[in-house]
């Protein structure tokens, strides 16, 4: 057989019956090396149907071996990319795939070869088919797979899911990454496993490294908070991108995410989180580099009515060049809810300013009609970001809260409290300076004695003088 003596199928058959002695006796190694060397075989001979056909057969032998199994579905593996044809291709990766199903000690294998065909299926353009097939896997159960293997697969989940556009399972399968697990010391060294830990496989060479793997988290997860317009996890998003040093390394990169931090910042409904995320943006010392932007962030933190037709004129260009920038535009409603965003801004100041004002005042303020102000008032009292009543026969729009009984009475408690304290304050404020000053007075008074003492009578005299001033 080394000398290439006797056919395929002769070969073959010698081999099989050498595979049934050492499977009989148990010899792992010998039984290994068997299984393998008649895939070679195979492969070598170009019979991929013959190939695909021993590989059923050897895995449905009677009390075959777990070692054998796995070796063989690995060797096949690498004879995949060497197929003549497309339909090869598929017919080899779906022989081995029905092979290590339901066998855990080839999950991994089987990971890999579902995301194959996913790939194949995808290029023929059956992406609805390709996110069922990856679907099926579920990778996070699996120790012997590396973190970062993992984390490539559900990401490839993910996106498969965004571009079928299923956004709920796309949701889904992202939780099951942790942000957390991007903020690992990846420099650490790795531990030993100790005995009868699983050993975890190394990855193969294209899978990305830990933050590449987070910059496509949170690229995927932009997309998926783009579909439901919800511009402050967008930021969000892009705040994390920001933080990764090759980004912040390199200024051709994060200037342009810089950039699509201000804007959904200023597309963000008011809120907390948003005002935390805003401070902590005007405190970046880079935000230099975009003069334009720290001006339309100093806008939303200054209590002073904004004119939108001034603010759309100054930032319209800045507005369109964002369609070319990284990441894209920034939205089909990104105008009109910037144009939102500015109105509750500016009921926010009135707000602030005002207990009462007229609805005709409030809507010259805000450059709308009294129908549209009232509106936009009203939505902001339902979503309880404002506090305010329309008094419609009058059109006086209030904005204080009606305090009962027990309100007034506790806020009138908590002023006497207040105004106790800053009297016991001003007491021993008093105390303090007078006895500061009498103490000056007694190192006076000594040092005049001294300098008087041959004058008795003026002695006296000042004495007297003294006392009625220190204890009067």
């Amino acid at each position: 057989m080394e000398n290439g003596g006797g056919n395929l199928e002769a070969q073959i058959e010698v081999l099989l019956s050498v595979e049934k002695q050492m499977r009989q006796v148990g010899d792992v190694a010998a039984t290994r090396k068997a299984v393998t060397d008649i895939l070679q075989l195979c492969f070598e001979a170009r019979a991929w149907k013959t190939l695909d056909d021993q590989i059923v057969l050897l895995s449905k032998r009677r009390g075959q071996l777990k070692q054998a199994v796995q070796a063989m579905v690995q060797q096949a593996m690498q004879y995949i990319d060497q197929t003549p044809d497309l339909e090869t291709r598929i017919e080899l990766i779906k022989t081995l795939n029905s092979v290590s199903a339901g066998k855990i000690y080839v999950e991994i294998e089987r990971a890999r070869l579902v995301k194959k065909l996913a790939k194949i299926k995808e290029e023929q353009g059956l992406v609805a088919e390709a996110a069922d097939l990856m679907q099926e896997i579920t990778v996070e159960t699996s120790g012997a797979m590396a973190k970062t293997e993992k984390i490539a697969f559900i990401l490839e989940q993910v996106r498969l899911c965004l571009d079928c556009q299923d956004y709920v399972r796309a949701q889904i399968l992202s939780r099951k990454i942790s942000p957390r697990v991007f903020e690992a010391d990846t420099s650490k060294e790795k531990k030993k496993p100790k005995e009868g830990e699983n050993v975890v496989e190394e990855p193969p060479a294209d899978i990305p490294s830990v933050l590449e793997l987070k910059r496509i988290y949170y690229e995927l997860m932009i997309r998926y908070h783009s579909h439901n317009n919800d511009y402050l996890e967008i930021c969000r998003c892009y705040k994390a991108i920001y933080e990764i040093p090759s980004v912040k390394e390199n200024p051709t990169l994060w200037i342009p995410v810089l950039r699509k931090i201000c804007w959904y910042l200023v597309l963000s409904p008011h809120d907390p989180m948003q005002s935390s995320l805003l401070n902590s943006t005007l405190e970046d010392k880079n935000l230099s580099e975009i003069p334009h932007f720290r001006l339309l962030l100093k806008q939303l933190i200054t209590m002073e009515v904004i004119r939108w037709t001034a603010l759309w004129n100054t930032f319209k260009d800045e507005f369109e060049n964002e369609k070319s920038m990284l990441g894209g535009s920034l939205g089909e409603k990104a105008a009109e809810d910037l144009k939102l965003r500015v109105i509750e801004h500016n009921i926010l100041v009135v707000s602030k300013y005002y207990s009462q004002i007229t609805l005709n005042r409030l809507a010259d303020l805000l450059c709308l009609s009294i129908q549209e102000a009232e509106k936009h008032l009203s939505d902001m009292v339902v979503s309880k970001a404002l506090v305010a009543k329309i008094n419609r026969p009058t059109g006086i729009v209030c904005f204080q809260t009606a305090q009962d009984s027990n309100d007034i009475l506790n806020s009138w408690a908590m002023n006497l409290e207040k105004l106790l304290d800053l009297v016991e304050k001003s007491c021993h404020q008093i105390h303090k300076e007078t006895m500061v000053h009498k103490s000056g007075l007694k190192v006076l008074l000594f040092r005049h004695l001294d300098d008087t003492a041959q004058e008795p009578e003026l002695t006296v005299v000042t004495i007297a003088r003294a006392f009625s001033i220190i204890w009067p």
